[in-house]
Parts: C-alpha cells; sequence; structure tokens
C-alpha cells in the first residue's frame, strides 16, 4: 500500500469518485472547486497527521491555491462539472496508464469529511475561504509584493502555520463573483 504524500492527480480522482457518490445525490465539482477543496484536505490532513496528503506544491493563483499537476490534468474541463479522471503517462514509452488511487481508510475518510464541510458551497464562496486574511494564501501573495516568492509556491510550513489559526466568515455574497477558471498571478 502506498502512504502519503500521495500523486496529487490520485487524490483528486479519489474526491472526484466520492463526491460522484455523496449520499444526497452526486456532487459536481469544477476544475476551479476541486483545487480549492484538494487544498482545504491537503491543510486540514497536514495538521491532522503532520504529514502532507499530496507531493508537490500549491501556488497562489488568482482565485487562490492551485496544484499545477492537478490544473494541468483537468483544464479541458474548463467551467464545467469534470466528468473525466486525470491519468499518468509512462515518461520513457508514453504510454498512458491510470493512476493508483490511493487504498487507506484515513485518507477516505478525511476527503468526506472536506466534502461535507466545504463540498456543498459555490466556487466563490471556495475563493473566498482561500483568500482569507493571514491565510497561506494571502500570506504567501503579501509576501510577493515586498520581496522574493519563488512561483509563488505555498510551503507546507505556511500552510501549516496559518491554517492552525485561520478562521473565516462567509457572508451572504461571495466577495470575488463566481469565477468560472483560475490564472496564475502575474505582477500584483
Amino acid at each position: 500500500m502506498i502512504k502519503p504524500p500521495y500523486d496529487p492527480r490520485a487524490v483528486a480522482n479519489l474526491l472526484l469518485e466520492l463526491a460522484a457518490k455523496e449520499e444526497e445525490g452526486p456532487m459536481p465539482i469544477s476544475n476551479l472547486a476541486l483545487q480549492k477543496l484538494l487544498y482545504f484536505a491537503h491543510g486540514h490532513f497536514l495538521i491532522r497527521t503532520g504529514v502532507p496528503l499530496v507531493q508537490g506544491a500549491f501556488e497562489a493563483w488568482k482565485y487562490g491555491p492551485v496544484h499545477p499537476a492537478v490544473y494541468q490534468a483537468f483544464k479541458g474541463e474548463a467551467d464545467q462539472p469534470i466528468r473525466t479522471r486525470a491519468t499518468g503517462r509512462n515518461p520513457m514509452t508514453g504510454a498512458v496508464y491510470a493512476l493508483e488511487i490511493p487504498d487507506d481508510r484515513q485518507v477516505r475518510r478525511h476527503l468526506k469529511e472536506v466534502l461535507r464541510a466545504y463540498g456543498h458551497l459555490s466556487p466563490g464562496r471556495l475563493v473566498d475561504i482561500a483568500h482569507a486574511a493571514k491565510g497561506p494564501w494571502a500570506t504567501v501573495v503579501n509576501k510577493a509584493k515586498t520581496s522574493v516568492a519563488l512561483g509563488l509556491r505555498i510551503p507546507d510550513s505556511i500552510t501549516l502555520e496559518c491554517f492552525k489559526h485561520q478562521k473565516v466568515t462567509v457572508g451572504l455574497q461571495s466577495r470575488v463573483g463566481e469565477p468560472n477558471e483560475d490564472t496564475p498571478l502575474i505582477g500584483n
């Protein structure tokens, strides 16, 4: 059995599978919403276990944290509910293969909790939460305004520290509207 941190695309696939089988009916998830749900799952898992849920780094994009590998895997879905699943590609042969989904009860339970807590929220509300003052995204974006921030990466150390204390008020209306798709932050 593989152990965390996992391939982020495999965790995204598992999140999508669990959302499709929600007790109250299938939960449609766009790429933008998937990015935020995956990041919240990663952050809460990091706090709970001390271990990252996914490999690689999230980046601070316009509408919040984005994992570039997951974005690339699902960008063809644009702003529509994701119907496909991410695959891997052998770099030597080019052969496409199915990604191994984490077979860990703790991870499945954790992702279900994230879906119950955040899955019903609109993409705009998820962005509002991701943009919380003093949260990981805001910390990296603000740092980039005054110093060098390599690729606007959100280190796990910042995620861990900021998630511990992050408090968010979600109002009736999203502060950013309802964005369809995310884009990298370029110059502020």
